[in-house]
């Protein structure tokens, strides 16, 4: 299901792995473009408050996009320690998530933050 809400694409926290950053820098786009390290990984970089890949079209890059970018509105709860919907998507209760969904998004949380799982 694709809608054309953009809510998730402003001022953007995704964090990065190294597939998603080979996956973006492969269209021409060099790392410094489009990331930027903080204190664990790389993240998407915004431009006045939104995504730098976010046209009046929507994604730039949707087909590239980041694996979070993927699975959203499926985030990690930190307190619960569970996969949730997220409470600001307003588009959350349509999307229908199945269980690789979940084993994807916990791969993912792997992939990020090996020295904390």
């Amino acid at each position: 299901m694709r809608h054309r809400c953009v809510k998730c694409c402003v001022e953007t926290e995704m964090p990065l792995t190294r597939d998603d950053i080979e996956r973006i820098s492969s269209l021409g786009y060099r790392t410094e473009d489009f990331a930027f390290k903080d204190e664990r990984n790389f993240r998407l970089k915004n431009k006045s408050g939104r995504c730098v890949f976010l046209t009046k079209e929507g994604c730039g890059i949707y087909d590239f996009r980041p694996e979070g970018c993927r699975l959203y509105p499926l985030v990690y709860d930190e307190d619960s320690g569970k996969p949730v919907l997220d409470e600001l998507c307003p588009y959350r209760e349509e999307f229908d998530i199945k269980k690789s969904d979940f084993e994807r998004l916990l791969r993912l949380i792997e992939d990020l933050f090996p020295d904390e799982t």
